[in-house]
């Protein structure tokens, strides 16, 4: 069974409901390590102080904050838990909200909340009486020594989810990436047309279509290796055209989404195709060809 991360309550009012935090995610980022290509040993990380390359013991370690180009202000680490949140362990709705007035680029990580077995109906009186609204909650709470701000919603099931949210100055403001555009004029026809594109691609949300197309090649590589096969790499795809006419690329799209293809290119477009890449040849002895430094970089991230 899964370890709760938090316990503590959700307060709403004079209402308390004893909880646990689990998280509702689990990411699969594949990890590599790094090694040394001589021998494959494991590189490890040292703490080196740039004034006199020496190594620097974890207990001398401190933390600085760079006020300009010449000013670090030193931090000792009794001075940052003297000004901690109060960790007060409960889950403090202050408001509660319109769910689509939340953009979700507000949320950043989601967990479940799971009521004690003493708390079940008070939970679920929550729980029904925010969904019956249309409403949720939005908290405050203390995990890790840092205060959060946070939704809490109704989930799928019985279930009630706490997402922690970026603060307002926290999120680009759209009109500080770069000066407005203009949209120009757009013609009934282009967008009857995106209109039906759109159209015959509706569908509902299935999480379960979508895979980590790259995860699950990166870890057919490693496995095909580990069994000792020849690894060839394959040659790069064609970078797609630009689009020309608007109106004759969204109607080759269209037709394709009508016969369930994918779309083709349009004919009457003129960008030059760059010359066709050969696949790479084995490498000789039965060895694998070590990937570029570019390819390598990738791959580590």
């Amino acid at each position: 069974m899964a370890r709760s991360l938090w316990t503590g309550a959700i307060s709403f009012g004079l209402v308390n409901i004893p909880i646990k935090l689990f998280t509702a995610v689990s990411p699969r980022q594949v990890q590599f390590h790094q090694l040394h290509d001589a021998d494959g040993a494991r590189v490890r990380m040292q703490r080196v102080c740039t004034a006199d390359g020496e190594e620097v013991p974890y207990e001398h370690v401190v933390k600085g904050y760079q006020l300009d180009r010449d000013h670090v202000v030193m931090i000792q680490p009794e001075e940052l838990d003297a000004i901690d949140p109060e960790s007060t362990h409960t889950i403090d709705i202050e408001s509660f909200v319109e769910l689509s007035e939340i953009d979700p680029l507000y949320y950043d990580k989601t967990y479940y909340l799971v009521p004690e077995q003493t708390a079940a109906k008070a939970y679920a009186l929550l729980r029904q009486a925010m969904q019956q609204a249309g409403k949720v909650g939005i908290a405050r709470f203390v995990l890790r020594t840092r205060q959060s701000l946070c939704a809490v919603r109704p989930m799928s099931g019985p279930f009630l989810g706490l997402s922690t949210m970026y603060y307002a100055d926290e999120v680009v403001a759209p009109e500080t990436l770069a000066p407005p555009w203009r949209e120009g004029a757009l013609g009934e026809r282009e967008l009857q047309m995106a209109g039906q594109l759109i159209e015959s691609l509706a569908t509902k949300f299935d999480p379960g279509r979508y895979h980590d197309e790259y995860r699950e090649r990166v870890l057919q590589l490693v496995r095909e290796k580990a069994e000792g096969k020849e690894v060839i790499a394959q040659p790069q795809a064609e970078p797609r055209a630009q689009v020309i006419d608007l109106v004759t690329a969204l109607k080759a799209s269209l037709d394709a989404a009508r016969r369930g293809e994918p779309p083709s290119r349009p004919s009457g477009e003129t960008t030059s195709k760059p010359p066709a890449k050969r696949p790479a040849e084995a490498p000789a002895h039965g060895r694998t060809r070590r990937p570029s430094r570019r390819g390598r970089r990738e791959a580590a991230h």
